[in-house]
């Protein structure tokens, strides 16, 4: 990897840390929410995570091989392989047959990481790219949400099956579908209204407050985790605790969750003060979904994000206007992956008009 890297102007920052012991702490700030994923969604949980994982390492070894690597295993040692595959876990539904998930892990490594060079190269953060894979190509499975297990005493039956995507009973809504069906029913209500549908358009906007008054009142579920989602995107309390531990331990900077958080924050008081009564209030929007998945543990991803401090707040920033802008504007309930995706497009672009300015030199105007 330290071949592939440009080195800036001194002065230089000398830290005793290396590729892996980033890496680890990453997967030591995810311990809490490996343990709620366990909890709550039992051994199913566990069986997903490892199965990304095992595909993530076995599809890393093999492209090595292909690339006639002389030490195939030797990547392995720096964890980043396990990590995509904890993450791509965290990120899919529980209902998830395992073949799909070992797909999904298997284009995450191959097509977003390996087809770039490997770590250090890759454009694109390859555990979102192997998420938009499985929504692109399993839509259905990828929106059919379980019943936390605390809620649903069957769900350890079918731990090792994937009967479970077939059982309607155990499958409910999570709280962004049913905000997205809170707007969703206010534009018909709006649209009933003006053809003069008087009726109908009440019906429609009972609807939309209802849906809206549901998910705000769920915001204590979404602390603790009791809701349906993904497996890492229920406990926010595990998230916030997994990210002050990264933060503690200095493996990441504050520059981008705070960007990410306080944009979304912005974005989701101003939508929620137009229609307070149809409308998730901005804190159900932080707490819900992937925002403090993406805000501390994906879009914090060294090698796709910004290199600069006034970077990462343009990066943050956008991402987390991105994803709110989906989730209210857009058809996607959830819009983590897209954002990730979209802005990790453009962060070369960003690093070229952040370019750091050498102590007593001037900016480089012809670039």
């Amino acid at each position: 990897m330290l071949s592939k890297i440009s080195v800036s102007h001194s002065p230089h920052i000398s830290k005793p840390m290396s590729t892996r012991s980033v890496m680890v702490d990453v997967l030591v700030s995810l311990v809490p929410a490996v343990l709620a994923a366990a909890i709550f969604f039992r051994a199913r949980a566990v069986i997903l995570i490892l199965v990304c994982i095992i595909a993530c390492a076995v599809t890393e070894w093999l492209c090595n091989l292909a690339r006639k690597v002389p030490k195939p295993l030797e990547s392995l040692g720096d964890f980043s392989a396990v990590l995509t595959g904890v993450i791509l876990a965290l990120s899919l539904p529980p209902s998830l047959p395992l073949w799909t998930a070992a797909i999904g892990s298997a284009f995450a490594i191959a097509i977003g990481k390996m087809v770039f060079g490997g770590l250090g190269a890759n454009v694109f953060n390859p555990a979102m790219a192997g998420r938009t894979f499985l929504t692109a190509s399993f839509g259905v499975l990828m929106t059919t949400w379980t019943v936390p297990a605390t809620l649903n005493p069957a769900m350890p039956d079918v731990a090792f099956t994937d009967q479970i995507v077939n059982v309607d009973a155990r499958t409910t809504a999570t709280p962004l579908s049913k905000a997205k069906e809170a707007i969703k029913e206010r534009k018909k209500a709006a649209g009933l209204a003006a053809e003069n549908e008087t009726v109908a358009a009440d019906q429609a906007m009972a609807t939309s407050k209802t849906a809206a008054q549901t998910v705000n009142e769920q915001i204590t579920y979404t602390l603790t985790g009791e809701v349906a989602g993904c497996l890492g995107e229920t406990s926010a309390l595990a998230l916030i605790l997994g990210g002050i531990y990264l933060l503690i331990r200095k493996a990441i900077s504050f520059h981008i969750p705070a960007a990410v958080l306080i944009s979304a924050f912005a974005f989701g008081a101003v939508a929620y003060a137009a229609n307070p009564e149809t409308m998730a209030n901005p804190m159900t929007h932080l707490f819900s979904g992937g925002m403090l998945m993406c805000a501390f543990f994906i879009a914090t991803d060294p090698v796709t994000a910004p290199l600069t401090r006034r970077g990462m707040w343009i990066f943050g920033a956008g991402v987390g206007l991105l994803i709110m802008l989906i989730r209210v504007v857009g058809e996607y309930p959830e819009g983590v992956m897209f954002a990730i995706l979209l802005m990790n497009a453009v962060t070369p672009l960003i690093d070229r008009l952040c370019k750091r300015v050498p102590a007593g030199g001037k900016p480089n105007v012809q670039n």
